[in-house]
């Protein structure tokens, strides 16, 4: 998830923050130097599956795509055969693969970080529990979990954004993504992270862990305010509109590709879209 530029700490777009002030040049070449190792034929494949490549970049486990999706060697493999993606207005949307073996409990470890972490883990877990779905979370201490919450260190782009989080989606076989990434650098939550900021952005890479992609999928740039971001086209990972959601844009949805860098929660249609799914 990133975040718009406000100022240097209230920064955030779904998964990122943009700064509107200070940019270091240090920095600037380590984001460009990440940016020229993803290939034009990896961009390609991106781009096949319904992905923006402009921003693409490779990290640990696969190359991180629209500000916080993470897509593994394994995503740009495979080719799906259910539905490509509807060419529409901005709605909620789902990949081709959800979670599961239903109703089950999610459990979820937060591992090395500090307590705004802890308490945002729990805030966005109890928000789930709240609606009484098929698929419920749990917060566990010891033991392996479904989904592991844990810390990375990274500062603003070239472009002043900074990624607040990251995830990626199920997997074939019916399992949650297993891992949420949350950014630990000074710019990204600041000395003193708000709790329910943080467990804002936990619960929307939740959302990607179970099959959601972003309700402006088709145009990022109704929440990132970023040019070019238009409809990406044909997917095989999938962008599935879900029934009932809406058509037009949907500003308050916690699945926006940004983040407005604060308290975020499930709107009406949101809970429409986990409702249908789960």
């Amino acid at each position: 998830m990133k975040k718009q530029a406000i100022t240097v700490v209230s920064c955030l777009v779904a998964g990122t923050l943009m700064l509107s002030c200070q940019k270091e040049n240090k920095q600037q070449d380590a984001s460009a130097t990440t940016n020229a190792q993803v290939s034009a034929d990896v961009k390609s494949q991106i781009s096949a599956r319904g992905f923006n490549a402009a921003d693409a970049r490779k990290v640990n486990g696969g190359y991180l795509v629209e500000g916080d999706i993470l897509l593994s060697e394994d995503d740009l493999s495979k080719d799906a055969g259910t539905p490509n993606l509807r060419i529409a207005d901005v709605e909620q949307y789902r990949t081709n693969y959800l979670v599961k073996n239903l109703p089950r409990t999610i459990t979820v470890k937060v591992v090395n970080l500090g307590n705004a972490f802890i308490a945002g883990a729990d805030t966005a877990i109890a928000r789930y529990n709240r609606l009484n779905l098929s698929l419920k979370f749990s917060r566990i201490t010891s033991g392996t979990a479904n989904i592991t919450i844990q810390g990375f260190n990274e500062g603003p782009d070239a472009q002043g954004f900074i990624t607040l989080g990251s995830a990626g989606f199920p997997t074939s076989s019916g399992n949650p993504y297993n891992t949420i990434q949350m950014n630990t650098n000074q710019y990204a939550y600041g000395s003193n992270p708000n709790v329910l900021y943080v467990g804002s952005v936990i619960q929307h890479e939740m959302g990607h862990c179970i099959g959601f992609r972003h309700t402006d999928y088709m145009n990022r740039a109704f929440s990132c305010g970023s040019a070019g971001a238009g409809n990406e086209g044909a997917s095989s990972i999938g962008a599935v509109a879900i029934p009932g959601t809406p058509t037009t844009p949907d500003a308050a949805s916690w699945m926006l590709a940004c983040s407005n860098g604060g308290n975020r929660t499930f709107n009406a249609n949101d809970v429409k879209a986990l409702d249908y799914l789960y």
